[in-house]
């Protein structure tokens, strides 16, 4: 079969045309500015930020199928995240929306994040930061999350300090946002129970819930496949084949 549509989802932010990723210091070199249409001979190619493409998975397929304003967060290396109002992929201005990773939960921390933020969301559950918050014991969420449902105490402490930062940035999101849903995904997400019981007992204390609303939070029906499955979305999308 012919190839009608090509989808490219990668982390960044994209340009305003969304034929490649505009900014991306430090990270994968050479795919800042690489206009991925005219490097596969002309092919017309959409390329979205990773964690837009994982939340068209989920609109389009997944646990947000049929929710209309609902906002995604991928709890990997980092933080990122995605908002869909109305029906539709809010990219915002300059494509910057939906960096959920960004937002502070802690101002009294000195270290700045990559955004130049201090005491982020991402900085306080990523990924990135669990050897740093662990001073070295743990490696890895998958680690820290193993050693939590194993009932080691340092874990625990750690685990639960980084469930209850999560908690305040979606009680401030739901805020801020008003979203029938929150979908989350990415290697924090697949501790499943481990992370979901203790999240809902954070949030029973931070969310805002004036007349008894309560914003329902999902798991990502997706994982692994979510930019890949994404990125087709909306390739397919940009050439009217799929709403």
């Amino acid at each position: 079969y012919p190839v009608t549509a090509i989808g490219l989802s990668a982390p960044g932010i994209p340009n305003e045309t969304n034929t490649g990723i505009a900014f991306m210091p430090g990270r994968l070199q050479g795919l800042e500015n690489l206009i991925w249409s005219a490097f596969l001979e002309e092919k017309a190619v959409s390329v979205l930020n990773d964690a837009n493409a994982a939340l068209l998975a989920e609109a389009c397929f997944g646990a947000g199928k049929g929710i209309q304003n609902f906002i995604m967060l991928t709890l990997g290396t980092g933080v990122g995240g995605s908002i869909m109002i109305n029906g539709t992929l809010y990219q915002g201005f300059g494509q910057m929306a939906g960096h959920f990773g960004h937002i502070t939960v802690d101002a009294n921390d000195k270290d700045q994040g990559i955004t130049g933020m201090v005491g982020s969301l991402e900085d306080a559950i990523g990924d990135a930061s669990v050897s740093k918050r662990s001073h070295g014991k743990y490696l890895s969420t998958k680690a820290l999350a193993e050693a939590y449902k194993a009932g080691d105490t340092f874990a625990t402490y750690l685990w639960l300090d980084a469930v209850r930062k999560l908690a305040v940035g979606l009680s401030s999101l739901c805020n801020t946002l008003s979203p029938e849903m929150i979908v989350l995904g990415g290697g924090m997400a697949k501790a499943e129970t481990a992370l979901m019981n203790p999240l809902t007992n954070f949030m029973d204390i931070y969310e805002w819930r004036p007349g008894g609303k309560q914003t329902k939070i999902a798991l990502a029906h997706y994982q692994d496949f979510a930019g890949a499955i994404g990125a087709a979305v909306f390739a397919f999308q940009q050439q009217k084949i799929l709403k």
